[in-house]
């Protein structure tokens, strides 16, 4: 499976699971993942960034979500002021 395939994947059970049990341990944080495995779980981007660059370099090999997010929902923007 290519790294992103398992990405996403990860991130997508992740996600489910934290808006599914608000007990979770990655509800309401932000989560950073790499090769398919869960980085990182942390309280900000920049903590997120920091321990995904030490643990890959390569950052188009990592996945970063707010695992409480609803990526589903859509918005409509009618106008811009």
């Amino acid at each position: 499976m290519a790294t992103t395939s398992a990405n996403e994947l990860v991130a997508r059970q992740i996600n489910q699971e934290a808006r599914r049990d608000p007990n979770s341990p990655y509800a309401g944080k932000l989560i950073g993942i790499a090769h398919g495995r869960v980085i990182v779980v942390a309280n900000s981007w920049r903590e997120v960034v920091e321990r995904l660059r030490e643990a890959e370099p390569d950052l188009k090999q990592c996945f970063c979500l707010d695992a409480s997010a609803d990526y589903e929902r859509v918005d409509e923007i009618w106008s811009v002021a």
